[in-house]
């Protein structure tokens, strides 16, 4: 067995071989994104995140939606989940994953798959992390759809970047053809289309407010239980309607961790 310092030595150039990584990992003490624009990114979402999980995963399986380099995929696994699938459509990021999860000593399966592909696995899971994903997509609301169709089975976890009003305007179930007002309230559903790019970063296509992501995962089939922090969702699933559910509902307070 190599000594620990040419061990380091060794996965440092194993993380360099692998190119940019987006999430900022420990692997036996090389940080695989040590200058992260985010900072401790992944890290602090999962801080944010970990207070609304259950504290024993054993005996549920996870899917872990677009999982980069699989830092979510590896703290549901320490959480005993039983099965852990980590699926992106981005191969050196599955590499990343692998090597990752290699190194932290857990046992998971990372798949080639677009969220659009979702029903190929099929199976339902007890829980689906959809983190950081929702924005990338051209088509947000089909996803959320495919995962409320053939993924979820019960807990689903939704977290997007946000921007626009943080306010939830009370709407209607319905609105006369002249009506225009509602749609110049801050507080009103609004997904963002972004022409070209954002941040620099041209697969940003869509950017909701609060009242906008609330909305479509009601829509989804999702009730939503939790909001441990901005921009993150705990959330139940329910059964719908072919379709997807146009049943009115009414927004409910959201409990809030501190």
């Amino acid at each position: 067995m190599p000594d620990p310092a040419t061990r380091r030595l060794e996965l440092a150039r194993q993380v360099r071989e692998l190119g940019d990584w987006f999430h900022n990992i420990d692997l036996g003490g090389v940080r695989t994104a040590p200058h992260h624009f985010l900072g401790d990114y992944p890290g602090f979402q999962w801080r944010r995140l970990r207070p609304a999980l259950p504290t024993d995963l054993s005996g549920r399986s996870v899917l872990d939606m677009g999982c980069n380099a699989g830092f979510f995929s590896i703290e549901m696994k320490r959480l005993g989940a039983d099965r852990v699938v980590g699926i992106d459509h981005d191969p050196r990021y599955l590499a990343q994953a692998r090597l990752a999860a290699e190194v932290s000593g857990v046992e998971i399966e990372f798949l080639e798959l677009s969220v659009y592909d979702v029903a190929r696995l099929g199976q339902r899971f007890d829980i689906v992390l959809f983190m950081g994903v929702l924005y990338h997509l051209r088509h947000p609301l089909l996803a959320l759809d495919l995962i409320h169709e053939h993924a979820a089975d019960d807990l689903f976890v939704c977290q997007t970047l946000e921007r626009g009003s943080r306010a939830i305007e009370h709407t209607a179930v319905d609105y006369s053809f002249g009506t225009k007002d509602i749609f110049e309230q801050s507080g009103y559903p609004r997904l963002h289309f972004v022409e070209h790019r954002y941040a620099g970063d041209p697969t940003n296509w869509w950017i909701p407010n609060r009242a906008c992501t609330e909305a479509m995962l009601r829509s989804a089939g999702f009730d939503i239980t939790e909001r441990p922090s901005d921009e993150i969702y705990v959330c139940r699933r329910r059964e719908t309607e072919p379709g997807g559910s146009r049943t009115p509902i009414t927004p409910s307070p959201v409990p809030r961790s501190p």
